[in-house]
């Protein structure tokens, strides 16, 4: 007993320190690593785990140190750590199993998975933005792809309409989408989350099948997980620690413990790990862009209504009704009808033509509609407001009314009939062709909230996909 005591003094150990940490909720895999710390440096990291976004206010409680997936949530509040050092990274991936993987291909991109997904034929787990990094940055992925610019993300690229054909193919969202994904594999053919998690579920032998790991080309969104120093007073443990992470043993333990790849390049990276990840997206620079995101992710799966009126007057023959359909043709990838979706195509000439209503649920039914706007039913006259009129009876409160025509009302009820009538079921948007009154037409859409696109100055498959948008 003698000698344990003594051996417990001796002054060749290093001095026992703890510090506390706000880590997020992933690091929870670091136990052996941090172990080994503690063996070679005396230092204790005494860790706190909470959700990513909420861990973000909760830095004024006191902690020594904070190890987040990301400092770029802090950055966007104003908040930057005395110092900051980034010790593991992984990239936001999509695991999807091997049917699926072969569905999308060798080299997809997020519209390719969007597409799918809109379509009912991807279902996937990802975690909820609200409370979670890698919910929030699979967001901030798929809009990035979705507006095309190539920079950071500003509020006014944020397009729901394409984010909610992407999460038409949610499954579910939980704050710990692995042990989620572990739970109902069965509902989902894959899930949006770090490489890491995706690696480790493999490795854990939970799976009935394994995930294939697929990095969209279009870019993706890396955790580079900083260690943060928040109390100066703690700055020489802190070095000591940093020190002792970004060694090349520790950064070889935690790649084999954890599935992370090492911070330092010098390090080689094994396995799967040593797969080039493309190229890491932009991060927004503004919390009003997060907010957006969150928005429209609330919004997601209310299964909302859109009316398209569509004029086959004879005065559309050619090259207008030809762009009309080629409209409806580039309606793919993040622009394309999603699952939930009510879509009601009316078209007219000196009355109304055809009706037809679809509650998108497969491949089949965006078929169908492709299918009523390439008819060949071109006839005289054109009775818009009649038309538009009908449109309003069948629209439910909240949907949005697209009317394309490029002539006069010469049939039917006139404007003033009209605008005595019911407006409240939601904006509406006229793409002008030719002839087409723009003081007439811009009577009606002000009245809705809506406006009026000229369909001979803009792109008309832009305005399509603009007027579809979350308003």
């Amino acid at each position: 007993m003698l000698l344990l005591l003594l051996s417990a003094c001796s002054p060749g150990g290093p001095e026992a320190t703890k510090l506390t940490v706000l880590a997020t909720g992933e690091l929870a895999d670091l136990g052996p690593v941090l172990a080994d710390l503690r063996r070679d440096t005396g230092i204790e990291l005494v860790m706190d785990h909470r959700d990513t976004m909420a861990a973000t206010a909760e830095l004024n409680r006191g902690f020594d140190l904070a190890w987040l997936s990301t400092g770029r949530f802090l950055r966007l509040r104003g908040i930057e750590p005395a110092l900051s050092t980034s010790i593991m990274l992984s990239p936001l991936v999509f695991g999807v199993k091997a049917g699926q993987a072969a569905k999308l291909g060798a080299q997809p991109t997020w519209a390719d998975i969007a597409d799918r997904a809109a379509g009912g034929e991807l279902r996937f787990g990802m975690a909820d933005p609200h409370v979670s990094g890698s919910g929030m940055a699979a967001l901030i992925g798929v809009a990035t792809a979705a507006a095309g610019t190539g920079a950071a993300l500003r509020p006014e690229d944020v397009r729901c309409d394409r984010i909610q054909g992407f999460l038409a193919g949610r499954a579910f969202g939980a704050p710990d989408v692995a042990e989620e994904y572990v739970r109902r594999q069965g509902e989902a053919g894959g899930l949006v989350a770090p490489e890491s998690t995706i690696l480790a579920l493999n490795a854990s032998g939970r799976l009935r099948e394994p995930l294939e790991v697929v990095y969209p080309r279009d870019g993706i969104v890396l955790a580079d997980y900083p260690l943060m120093l928040l109390n100066p007073d703690r700055r020489a443990a802190y070095d000591k620690v940093v020190r002792w992470l970004r060694t090349p043993s520790a950064q070889r333990a935690i790649m084999d413990r954890t599935f992370r790849r090492p911070a330092d390049p010098a390090v080689p990276r094994t396995g799967r790990l040593a797969t080039p990840i493309g190229n890491p997206l932009y991060f927004p620079d503004r919390q009003e862009v997060l907010d957006r995101l969150l928005q429209a992710y609330d919004r997601a799966g209310t299964g909302r209504q859109v009316v398209f009126v569509l004029d086959y007057s004879l005065s559309m023959a050619g090259p207008r009704v030809a762009a009309l359909r080629r409209a409806f043709a580039a309606l793919t990838g993040f622009d394309r009808f999603y699952v939930g979706e009510r879509v009601t195509i009316i078209r007219f000439a000196g009355e109304v033509l055809e009706q037809r209503s679809v509650t998108v649920s497969r491949p089949a039914d965006v078929d169908e509609l492709q299918a009523v706007v390439a008819s060949a039913d071109l006839r005289p006259r054109t009775a818009i407001w009649a038309a538009l009129g009908q449109a309003y009876r069948v629209a439910e409160p909240g949907a949005s009314i697209v009317l394309m025509t490029d002539g006069e009302n010469n049939s039917g009820p006139g404007l003033a009939e009209f605008l005595g009538g019911r407006h409240d079921a939601g904006p509406t948007y006229a793409i002008r062709f030719g002839e087409a009154n723009p003081a007439e037409l811009g009577r009606v859409t002000a009245a809705t909230g809506g406006r009026v696109v000229d369909g001979t100055a803009e792109s008309l498959t832009e305005a399509v996909r603009e007027l579809r948008g979350c308003r």
